[in-house]
């Protein structure tokens, strides 16, 4: 009898979470034993989302009404090349301590910088530095702790049960980024935006000891002898080596991060546009005298916090009604063709006309799809591989090629705008001829992905 089996009986005799769980079964199939610790992983990623989402208007506010929109994108470049140095410190503390410390002090380094922007803001940094500073900063914080909550899922599950589970997950951090979105909405005109931080990091400090919970009990429910062979691997380090060497000997892995990649490059270069969108807006509430008292920054970073909410309701909906059974009609690869041509033709009628609407609920299918189905493939598409790589490739993917999309929209909004005179709709056109290569390389994943499911590669 095989570990999987011996484990499914176990889970048979152990009582489950009651009314919990058999909410979590109407929307896909949860095992008795399951419960527990599925609810436990929806809330941490619930909180990290709710935490991230907290200080994502900040960040906006910050850089939009510092610097303003092509700053944005310039930025990436920045973040890109920061990226290469966190990705290798990330993989040698990898190699240096077991999984729960890993997160851990990852975590509380982020909530250390945190309370670091607070006391800059009390000693009157300009709005300026602080919008530069704060934006590199959380192109790297919001890659590295959602990379390290998908890598430590993905070591906990199999390839068939993660498939199962993961939409439930997913769920839970599209919860956490629309009250996350709702929160900051609340907060930002009664405490300030500076003030938010330390809310944030709050919340990140609970979702430590989740983790560390969930670690303990998962290595506590391991009885069987290839299990606790398990166990004793999962409390050790990794082995060594670095996530961008994994990712450049892996066809699989090389074709996932070009896709990212051009994914990131459509989703930024469709951020500028909303970005030029949403500051024309808030400018001419301004010299209407119609702003309520509020300035650039708080109506930028409300408009902003209004448009997440309603991604974040759209995702959610994606993600409990129509993901799992999507899994179960086409499966994870069949999903994969989904996003790219939502972007296809959200941009091309954008590129017809960009007016307010069309640009803002555009971009609200194409990011609601992203935030549910999308992210939810991303992380599936690594059930099939080994821990370092979900742990090490999955962090230099999950950030390094997200960033590098961005420094790819950078120049793009960089040469668009001083030299060949771009407005949003071309921009818009832009976008669609990327989506129709990242259509083919979703083709080159499927082939790939049936070798790696095979055990042929």
């Amino acid at each position: 009898m095989s570990a999987n089996d011996i484990k499914n009986q176990k889970s048979i005799l152990q009582p489950d979470l009651g009314p919990a769980q058999k909410i979590m079964r109407m929307f896909t199939v949860v095992y008795r034993g399951e419960g527990i610790t599925l609810f436990l992983l929806t809330m941490n990623i619930f909180l990290v989302l709710t935490a991230y989402s907290i200080i994502k208007p900040v960040r906006e506010a910050l850089i939009l009404a510092g610097k303003g929109a092509e700053w944005k994108s310039y930025l990436a470049g920045a973040q890109a090349i920061l990226m290469i140095f966190v990705v290798k410190g990330f993989s040698s503390l990898a190699s240096k301590v077991p999984r729960q410390k890993l997160i851990s002090w990852v975590t509380l380094f982020f909530i250390s910088n945190l309370g670091i922007f607070y006391i800059l803001s009390m000693m009157n940094v300009s709005l300026g530095t602080m919008g530069i500073l704060f934006y590199v900063w959380m192109g790297i914080f919001n890659m590295m702790v959602i990379a390290q909550f998908w890598a430590f899922a993905n070591d906990l599950y199999s390839h068939e049960t993660g498939k199962r589970l993961f939409p439930i997950v997913m769920f839970g951090s599209n919860l956490g980024a629309f009250f996350g979105a709702k929160l900051a909405g609340w907060l930002v005109r009664p405490i300030g935006l500076y003030q938010m931080m330390l809310v944030s990091g709050v919340i990140l400090g609970i979702c430590i000891v989740l983790t560390l919970v969930v670690h303990r009990r998962e290595a506590a429910d391991n009885t069987s002898l290839s299990e606790e062979a398990q166990k004793k691997k999962a409390n050790q380090p990794l082995a060594k080596g670095g996530g961008f060497q994994l990712v450049f000997r892996s066809r699989y892995l090389l074709y996932i991060a070009f896709l990212i990649m051009l994914l990131n490059l459509v989703n930024t270069t469709g951020e500028y546009i909303l970005g030029k969108v949403f500051t024309n807006a808030a400018s001419a509430v301004l010299q209407a005298g119609t702003a309520g008292g509020m300035d650039m920054g708080q109506l930028i970073g409300k408009l902003y916090a209004d448009f997440h909410s309603i991604v974040n309701i759209m995702a959610m909906a994606i993600q409990l009604f129509l993901v799992s059974r999507i899994f179960k009609w086409v499966g994870v690869r069949g999903a994969l063709f989904i996003l790219p041509l939502i972007a296809f033709g959200g941009n091309l009628l954008v590129g017809f006309g960009a007016a307010l609407t069309v640009v803002q609920w555009s971009k609200t299918l194409e990011n609601s799809t992203d935030y549910s189905l999308m992210n939810t493939v991303r992380h599936a598409l690594f059930l099939v591989t080994s821990r370092e790589v979900k742990y090490k490739a999955k962090a230099a993917i999950d950030t390094f090629f997200v960033r590098a999309g961005d420094v790819f929209s950078a120049l793009l909004v960089f040469f668009g705008t001083t030299y060949l005179a771009f407005n949003v709709e071309r921009f818009a056109v832009f976008n669609v001829a990327v989506a129709v290569i990242w259509l083919f390389l979703c083709a080159l994943i499927i082939r790939e992905h049936k070798k790696m499911e095979s055990g042929k590669t």
